[in-house]
């Protein structure tokens, strides 16, 4: 079973050494051992995320590899339930928090399943505590 729900900011702690951080670190040793579960949504925001970085010139193509190298060895298992909740119970908690709704996805999710949430998003993580959600870091 997966330790927690992992959003797109703390994986890219794990991309970027000015993201990163002790509490960030402990958490990929986390996942790396008990893995993790995400919405479809998250491979979208991570790709998204190093093309990005690329067209800054903050990495290259291949720097980007290298990481989804990384990112493709760790246990991460996608939830196949999010996608028919997204006009539902996703839409209301982004209405209700405040949200987007791909952050009231993950949201969703580790409610749903009463896994902990891993987001550096303070946004995501206040709304998550309000829904008697552990968060970390």
């Amino acid at each position: 079973m997966s330790l927690a729900v992992v959003d797109a900011s703390v994986t890219f702690s794990w991309c970027f050494i000015d993201q990163a951080s002790d509490a960030t670190d402990r958490l990929l040793d986390l996942v790396a051992r008990h893995g993790a579960l995400v919405p479809g949504l998250w491979f979208l925001e991570v790709g998204n995320g190093l093309v990005q970085a690329e067209r800054r010139r903050k990495i290259t193509a291949a720097d980007a590899d290298v990481r989804l190298a990384l990112i493709s060895s760790l246990p991460i298992m996608v939830d196949q339930n999010t996608v028919g909740r997204a006009w539902n119970e996703v839409l209301h908690l982004a209405r209700a928090e405040r949200l987007s709704v791909y952050d009231a996805t993950y949201l969703e999710l580790a409610a749903r399943r009463g896994l902990a949430l891993y987001t550096r998003d303070n946004a995501l993580a206040e709304a998550a505590r309000r829904h008697g959600v552990a968060v970390s870091p």
